[in-house]
């Protein structure tokens, strides 16, 4: 399956355009999304723009562990944009499980927007469910972030009406390919969740590598989404003559493979890498068996980066724990589209569409972004090593490498396959 083919359809009912049921039903405006607090900037005078956002999150299924934090950080994004006072924004958040599966998804999101009056959708973790969103927002003209970091989504896939703030997994390559080949090995063996974003992690990191340089894939494996016994796999790769392996999973799917991979003893011989081990999720359920493998780092709460210490204050006070690279996606997607709305002057999501390209912003990641040819966040990004922690025992530290800026990390839209600004 290449990238461009990843999609999954969702399910074959016919939706109801946004558009066309609010004037069914004799709605005269949408209620609300609001904006973030004070580290945004200065809003454009809003007029009093209230939208409903709809946050749409796996809390059941294979990411479940993962879905916590990315309902919490909107919950905390939509607070601090109604306590703003520089976006004269109000937003009202409405949530459903996704169930990591794209039908239900779509159902889910249908239901925010012809029951809820949503018109903004957050969510999604799994790269299936957020391409079936990405069409289910094209067809009613709502906007949606996706939660997703395969590439079709602002890729091939791209529409008007998607703004991703998750990293994508273009950019982490261009945070692990090169240090991988010259750090840990040219004898590559990748092993992928058998979906849209394992296919991206592996075309992407592929390609990447072997840019101006030779490269030996010795081997390739598929494992179900959700398998849980990984042991045929890792028995592969040992009688291999691989010095990496690459792999493009997460959650349940990674924490089982390399807990396995650590107690057959391949962790002593062959390299593990996943753009997703830095996750805290992954770390904090490895422990030790996460000791001397390496990550991509989209987001650890250490980074000192634009407002991210305000950030990470504001959540620990709220939830009592740091926050991971879900709760930041959710809260950044928020916060830099309420910024859209501000500048809009308006809580129609097609004003907001065409003032959200290229808007600059500061926010938790720096000066930022969605790229006006792919609405892609310009976040930066770091290569990982996970590292025994002070205490010598519990969840690895990451040990961060020198951090690729966004401008770099992002590869031209045209090399993604979209080009939404021509």
């Amino acid at each position: 399956m290449s990238e461009d083919s990843a999609s999954e359809q969702s399910d074959a009912r016919p939706l109801t355009s946004r558009r066309r049921f609010v004037q069914a039903a004799g709605i005269t405006g949408t209620v609300g999304l609001s904006g973030l607090a004070g580290c945004l900037g200065d809003g454009a005078g809003g007029g009093g723009n209230s939208v409903t956002y709809g946050v749409v999150s796996p809390m059941t299924g294979p990411y479940g562990g993962l879905a916590e934090g990315q309902r919490n950080g909107a919950k905390l994004a939509i607070r601090h944009v109604n306590e703003s006072d520089d976006l004269d924004v109000e937003i009202e958040g409405v949530y459903e499980d996704t169930e990591a599966d794209p039908s239900t998804g779509s159902r889910k999101a249908q239901s925010l927007v012809e029951q809820d009056g949503a018109s903004f959708l957050m969510g999604a973790i799994s790269s299936s469910t957020a391409l079936a969103l990405n069409e289910f927002a094209k067809e009613q003209e709502v906007i949606y972030n996706p939660g997703g970091a395969a590439v079709p989504i602002t890729g091939s896939n791209c529409n008007e009406w998607v703004f991703r703030a998750e990293t994508n997994t273009a950019q982490m390559a261009e945070a692990v390919s090169d240090f991988t080949a010259e750090n840990l090995g040219t004898k590559v063996w990748f092993h992928i969740a058998d979906y849209a974003y394992g296919e991206s992690v592996m075309n992407r990191v592929e390609k990447r590598m072997k840019q101006g340089r030779s490269i030996d894939v010795v081997g390739r494996s598929r494992s179900k989404f959700g398998s849980s016994n990984f042991n045929s796999y890792i028995s592969q790769i040992a009688n291999s003559d691989a010095e990496v392996v690459v792999l493009g999973m997460t959650g349940g799917d990674l924490i089982n493979f390399v807990k396995q991979a650590a107690s057959q003893g391949l962790k002593d011989n062959v390299n593990l890498m996943s753009p997703t081990m830095t996750f805290s999720v992954v770390r904090n359920a490895l422990g030790k068996a996460a000791y001397g493998t390496y990550g991509g780092v989209r987001y650890v709460p250490e980074l000192d980066t634009g407002t991210n210490q305000s950030f990470v204050e504001a959540y620990q006070n709220e939830y009592d724990t740091p926050p991971d690279n879900f709760a930041r996606v959710a809260y950044l997607s928020i916060r830099m589209t309420a910024k859209g709305i501000a500048e809009a002057g308006s809580s129609d999501p097609a004003a907001v569409k065409d003032a959200l390209p290229g808007l600059e912003m500061e926010t938790i990641m720096g000066t930022n972004q969605f790229r006006d040819c792919d609405h892609q966040a310009m976040n930066p990004v770091w290569p990982g090593k996970l590292v025994a922690p002070d205490s010598g025992s519990g969840a690895a530290d990451v040990e961060l490498n020198e951090q690729i800026s966004g401008s770099d990390a992002l590869p031209a839209c045209g090399d993604l396959g979209c080009n939404l600004s021509s």
